[in-house]
């Protein structure tokens, strides 16, 4: 992991010197925030992002956003940091043994896993470790890997991780001109109307003091589109199929809520009473399961798919049982 030394003396390691990065062609369009989690790898998250807000990280000597796209010769002042072994990570056997199992697609371009609910994409503040980490200790033999895209901590489901940088980028792109197939499926509160084919609401992030990060329908957001492509009553639920057509944080269970349907255990964007109902039928998660992935990548197209997890299988079967 790397941590930033002057905020954090008491971590060993070594420490780097500032320096300066030069921006080529090869990274040009990337987002900082997304280049400097390559550069500074193993960096968590957080610590990309306080660089980024405190101002240690500049660009052409000035501060930048974190949405900020890179030019072509920009030159960035990168702080000091201290590196710590990788190794040091303690990762349990338990959860190596998971996520190898949950492979569902490899290639020498490729990981594709399922990615368990409650587990993280990447360590971060307060997580030592999460699918990244656990993928680059499964492959100490690939060169790089890194994260195409991602998953809320407990949601379920595909997750892209690729071994070249090109193909990072062609998978980037796929996602910016809304090329990519990502279908997930969850349990919404009540019936869903049978005209519903699509959520329409603009999405903009927000974090009230001291509480934790969440997507608000605004009409000053970012466009925001879920299509809602099957609807099966389960009991006095709906059990939905939807296509994400943008990738806002969060977007389906904000649209969920927006439209006074919210999803079963979600915690942030929930209703109180159903979720208690739905524990009651032993559902101890959020269920919302990213079910199949599809793109194209070198002129082939990929399509990889990842069962309902037994434990949301078992949900549905206690709520489709007699009275």
């Amino acid at each position: 992991m790397l941590s930033n030394h002057e905020t954090d003396p008491s971590t060993t390691g070594t420490r780097t010197a500032v320096r300066a990065e030069t921006v080529t062609a090869e990274h040009a369009g990337r987002r900082i925030d997304n280049y400097l989690l390559l550069l500074l790898k193993p960096a968590p998250k957080s610590l990309v992002y306080k660089l980024l807000r405190s101002g240690q990280v500049r660009v052409n000597g000035g501060r930048c956003k974190p949405d900020y796209r890179l030019v072509s010769g920009d030159v960035l002042r990168i702080p000091p940091v201290v590196a710590v072994a990788p190794g040091e990570i303690h990762i349990p056997e338990a959860r190596l043994a998971q996520l190898e199992s949950a492979v569902l697609f490899e290639d020498q371009h490729f990981l594709i896993v399922d990615k368990p609910a409650g587990l993280a994409c990447h360590g971060g503040t307060g997580v030592a470790y999460g699918v990244i980490e656990i993928a680059r200790r499964l492959r100490p033999g690939v060169a790089r890997l890194d994260l195409a895209h991602r998953l809320d901590r407990d949601t379920s489901g595909c997750l892209i991780l690729t071994k070249q940088v090109d193909v990072l980028r062609g998978v980037h792109e796929e996602i910016r001109e809304r090329q990519m197939e990502k279908r997930y499926v969850a349990l919404m509160h009540g019936h869903l109307p049978a005209r519903l084919t699509s959520i329409s609401a603009a999405l903009a992030s927000d974090r009230e003091q001291g509480a934790e990060k969440r997507a608000r329908v605004k009409s000053d957001g970012k466009a925001s589109q879920t299509l809602v492509e099957n609807v099966e009553a389960v009991g006095p639920h709906s059990l939905v199929s939807l296509r994400l057509v943008t990738g806002r944080m969060h977007q389906i269970r904000a649209h969920a809520q927006h439209i006074g349907h919210s999803v079963a255990g979600d915690r942030l964007y929930g209703d109180d009473d159903f979720n208690r109902a739905m524990a009651g039928h032993g559902l101890k998660r959020l269920f919302l399961h990213a079910a199949s992935i599809a793109f194209d990548s070198a002129g082939r197209h990929i399509s990889v798919a990842a069962p309902l997890p037994a434990e949301l299988v078992a949900v549905l079967d206690a709520l489709r049982a007699p009275a």
